[in-house]
Order: structure tokens, then sequence, then C-alpha cells
């Protein structure tokens, strides 16, 4: 394989422009060459420190492509696996996307706007009419730089009460369809209409059909709808739907869709984002069709990119399996706050209190309680940063008490000039749940294995990945992906934005507490990123010597039910000690009983027999 230069890194490359562009690039609607759009907004924001940090960011991912590509090069080739055995069509998955569902339900209330440039937010845009799209404007991008690109827009208050009485409507017909449907969002989910197809003997399309008939119908608001035999393939097809208002069928045959996922941009695969995207267009994959070209590649990278989840990409296999998220894969719970920057101790504390408050209420809502609590803040050179303390106790879910623990982590690090603040409580206990069996019985019941995750391939996929590295893994996005996939609030530039908004946030990966030095503003370190499936964990510094622990943690011995401060070899360790103390003991007893036994023979030995034993030695 031939050598390629590594990029150069520079304020002007294409890889700045499309990170400046900001994760919401590729909505429907949008002009299909987005460079001139794209330089309008790097014109917009240079010279900002936003700007800046992007740029830093580009150049340091660089840097890291031409690491990966020196691998490649010395990598060796003929590695293949076989995963079509895997594929089922025996199910109809529907992926329903309300069209720009915010400004419909504005041009519900104002008809006066149809035709019309608008779009939803305050100091970033939370979306778009297609008439606005058409100019480049979109959800995520600041106001500011919308208004360059489109100065006729017209900028509307955000409504949520609205808005989710809307989605309340929406939801329930979509689960007359699907009672155990996912809903990935206010305004979109997946079904799985297999069962209602069977029941009223109607074809898929005729379903879709009056799915979409009946919305329309009962709320006046349109809806697009793709349907196909799994999610990942189903995720893409609401854009080929002509878009607003129309639904799409990929042929359930393994030909078309290899021949639909062919050609198909690989940023729009769900699992990969920006910086993988970067990543892999390195290595020469650009669309889904060039990751059979370079397994061989991918195969000896396998810990970087996962290579059984882009074959399955390439292949357009994937779970079919839908239903609700369940109370016990949640990890983590917490709310956050945007503002414009401040650096007045009292308003930082005042924000940070109030995060407190909505933290209570999701918890107490919710039924959850949790033993570590993370602060989130990130500065106004658009930097994020964590801090985080656990417990050996249940953390109280009262505003005073998570306040008092935020402020704790927080004013060690003061003064700072902030623009986002936010709390999350990891490692958490359903209250809602049954007690757990206690002990060791805990281990003999049977395994509750979640159907989202992935069983571990037979045969020639193990000869293509790491024991250690391929249990439990459930192939449904890269490795890092969501340590990689930054923030998606905030994307925008720094803004004259006072509006707040809240998120609450799933962490599957809690940190550990230790001190870490407060980074320095004006000349801040490598950004590192830890693992998280939601935008509450994003960009974080942090020095190697606070990593080194993260996997220490307190942890409870089945067997004695000593709470423990380690981490899972050390847990292991404690428990073979447990479980074999007893057998060491008994084993001690029948030792002493023994040489008791023999002590009192020897002592009633007769002494002729003494005598004659004598003789005989």
């Amino acid at each position: 394989m031939e050598p390629e230069n590594p990029p150069e890194p520079s304020q002007d490359s294409v890889s700045l422009l499309k990170r400046l562009a900001g994760p919401s690039s590729t909505k429907a609607g949008l002009t299909h060459d987005q460079t001139a759009i794209n330089r309008v907004i790097a014109e917009a924001s240079k010279g900002s420190k936003f700007y800046e940090n992007e740029k830093r960011k580009d150049k340091e991912l660089s840097e890291r492509i031409a690491k990966i590509l020196k691998q490649r090069d010395e990598a060796l080739q003929g590695v293949d696996i076989q995963l079509e055995s895997q594929r089922d069509l025996s199910q109809i998955v529907v992926h329903v996307d309300m069209d720009a569902f915010y400004c419909s339900v504005e041009l519900l209330d104002d008809p006066s706007l149809q035709g019309k440039p608008f779009a939803v937010g305050g100091g970033v845009l939370s979306t778009a009419s297609y008439e606005a799209r058409k100019f480049g404007a979109r959800s995520g991008m600041a106001t500011f730089v919308a208004k360059k690109l489109c100065p006729d827009l017209i900028l509307l208050k955000s409504n949520f009460e609205r808005y989710s009485e809307m989605s309340d409507k929406v939801m329930d017909i979509f689960e007359r369809y699907d009672p155990t449907m996912l809903a990935a969002g206010c305004d979109e989910g997946y079904l799985n209409i297999t069962k209602y197809c069977e029941e009223h003997m109607v074809d898929a399309d005729t379903c879709v059909q009056e799915i979409r008939d009946t919305v329309f119908r009962e709320t006046s608001l349109t809806v697009s709808a793709g349907i196909a035999p799994n999610k990942v393939c189903v995720s893409f097809l609401p854009n080929e739907a002509n878009k607003p208002n129309g639904q799409y069928h990929l042929p359930f045959d393994h030909t078309s869709i290899k021949a639909f996922m062919h050609d198909l941009s690989i940023r729009k695969v769900p699992g990969v984002g920006r910086v993988n995207e970067r990543l892999l267009e390195a290595l020469g994959i650009k669309t889904c069709g060039d990751i059979f070209k370079h397994r061989a590649t991918l195969q000896l990278m396998d810990k970087q990119f996962g290579l059984v989840f882009l074959l399955r990409t390439y292949l357009g296999i994937a779970s079919n399996v839908v239903q609700p998220i369940q109370r016990e894969e949640k990890k983590s719970i917490g709310a956050e706050r945007t503002f414009h920057a401040l650096s007045n101790k009292t308003q930082i504390l005042r924000k940070l209190e109030e995060v407190a408050g909505e933290l209570e209420n999701d918890m107490v809502r919710g039924g959850w309680t949790g033993k570590t609590v993370t602060l989130k803040f990130k500065l106004d050179t658009f930097q994020v940063f964590t801090r985080a303390k656990s417990f050996d106790r249940w953390v109280s879910s009262k505003k005073e008490d998570l306040f008092a623990i935020g402020k704790e982590l927080l004013l060690p690090e003061l003064p700072l000039t902030l623009r986002l603040i936010g709390l999350r409580v990891t490692k958490l206990k359903d209250l809602h749940a049954p007690e757990p069996l206690g002990g060791i019985k805990r281990f003999l019941e049977p395994a509750n294995l979640s159907p989202r995750k992935r069983p571990r391939l037979a045969s020639n996929a193990e000869d293509c990945n790491d024991e250690e590295h391929d249990t439990g893994e459930d192939h449904e996005s890269m490795p890092g992906f969501y340590e990689e996939e930054e923030n998606a609030e905030g994307r925008g530039f720094d803004a004259p934005d006072d509006e707040e908004q809240t998120l609450i946030s799933h962490d599957s990966n809690p940190l550990h507490h230790g001190r870490r030095a407060r980074p320095p503003v004006s000349a801040p370190g490598t950004s590192r990123t830890r693992p998280s499936d939601s935008p509450f964990s994003a960009t974080t510094s942090k020095p190697m010597s606070a990593r080194q622990g993260d996997r220490v943690r307190h942890q409870d011995c089945p067997i004695c039910g000593k709470l423990l401060e380690t981490d899972n070899k050390g847990l292991n360790a404690h428990i073979d000690f447990c479980l074999s103390r007893n057998v060491i003991m008994e084993a001690q007893t029948n030792a002493q009983n023994t040489a008791k036994k023999s002590k009192d023979l020897m002592l009633s030995w007769p002494s002729s027999a003494k005598g004659k034993r004598k003789r005989k030695g």
C-alpha cells in the first residue's frame, strides 16, 4: 500500500471549515455543496476564543492522524470476517421523524409564517424551517451567524410546553402501532410494526402511510418515515424519503441493502462521530463501500476503529430489537445550564444552585440516588472540565446537599470565567427497583442479558478480535465514539446569549474522585475526553496522574459484605480469598486433627514395639 502524506494542519484547511460548521450540517433540506456556507461561518467566527480552540483541536487531530497513517503503512493485509449469517430480515422496523418539529408547531399557531424563513431559539437555534435551511441556517448554529447567512430570518422564542403537548399526542399515535416503541427524542422514534402488520393483514407501506395520515389528521403535523429490516439501515431513510412528508421502503434483500449502504457517507452512520470521520477518511474510508476495501488495515487496528462494527455497517447488519430504554440501563442523571460568560463568584454559585434544584427534581421524580457527584464547567474558551467526588454512602437528593457538594468541588477552581455549569450523579441506585438478593446468592441467579447486547462472533471472528476487548462488545458504535463526540449544546460561537437550557445526561463511565490542578486558561493543555453516551460528558482536560486511578472505585464484596476501594482485579482476588478461606481453614483443622491423632498414637505405642523398632533401624 502506497504511503500517503499526512494532512497539513492549517487554519484554512477543509477539515477546520467542516469542524466549524458544527454537528448539524447534515440536516435535511440544506444545500448539497456547503463550501461557501462553511467559509461564511469560519469568517464570522475568526478571531474568537471558540475559533482558536477549534483550530488547536484540529491541529492536534491532524497530528494524531499522521501517527495512525504511519501505523497503517506498517500493517499487513489478509483479514476477512463472514457476518452474513447474522443477517435477520424477518422484522419490519420503521423510523419516524417529524418534519422541522418546533417550526411546524409554530406554524400551527401562526399560519402567517408559511413560506417564510424562520427559526426557533435564542442565542443558538433549536431548529430552522426548510425555507431557512436553504440559506444554511440550522439547529445548533449561533443566531448571529444564521442571520449573516439569512438576513431575513425570523427568530421565535422557544415554547417547550407547547412542543411537549404536541409531542405527547404524536407519541400516543405511534404507540398504537407499537406499544414498545423506542422514542429517540420528542419528535422521532423507532417502531417494530411486524406484529401489527400480521394481525391486521396489511403490508409495511400501507401501515406506515396509515401512521402518517393519522398523525396529520389528529395533529396537522407531517412526519417522514423509513422502512427497513434493522435500526441502522432505517435511521438513514427519513432523509431519503423526500423530506418533508415522505416515506421510503428499503427492499428486504441483502443485495439491495448492500447497494444502499455502499455509497453512504461514513459520517451518516450512527456511532461514527466527526472525529472518527476524519480518522477514517485519513485511511481512505469515506463511504461504507470503502470499509471492505480497507478491512485488512482495520483488522490490524481493531482497537482503534472496531472492525466488527464497521463490517456490520458495510453489510447493513444491525440490531432489529425495538424497545424503550430500560431503567437498569440508566447510568447517570444530571442537569446543566448554559449562560453568557460569567466571572462573578456570586452569580456562578447562583447558577450552580439552580442546577442543583433541577437535579433534585429529576432525582426525586425518577426515584434515583447515587454515590458519585461530578461537577462540569465550560470556560469562556469553550474548554470543558470535570471534577468528581465519590462517597461510601448514597448521596442525598436534597438541593442543599447537592449544591454543597458542587460548591466544594467548584470553589478551589475559582476564579474562572464560565459559560456552562452542570452536576451529574453516577453509580446510581434505582429506588423503585425491588431489593436485590444479598451476598453470593445474586451470583446464582440467571444473567439478565440485555437484548441490545450483541452475541460474540464465533469461529473466524475470534481470530480478528482480542478476547479481552471483544467480550461484552455490543458493536453498535466505534470504540471511543462517546469519548470523541463533544457536547452538541453550545457548539455555536460566543454569542451574547442569556438563554438557559437544561439537559439530562446518561453516562456509562462515572469518574473516580481525584484532585487535579486547575488548567491554565491562557495556555491550555491537550484536550482529553472521557467515555460518555450523552452530551454531559464532553471534552475534559485531565493530567495523567489523575487518570491512572480511574478504574479504582468503592465495591462491595458479595461474600463477606466488606466495602473495598479497589479495581475489578482486586475485587476478584478478594472474592477468591473469601471463597477459599473456609476451605483453607477446614484443611488446617483436618491437618491439626491428623497431627494430634498421630501424636496420641505415638504416646500409646507399646514400649516393646519401640524397642524392636530401634533394633530394626
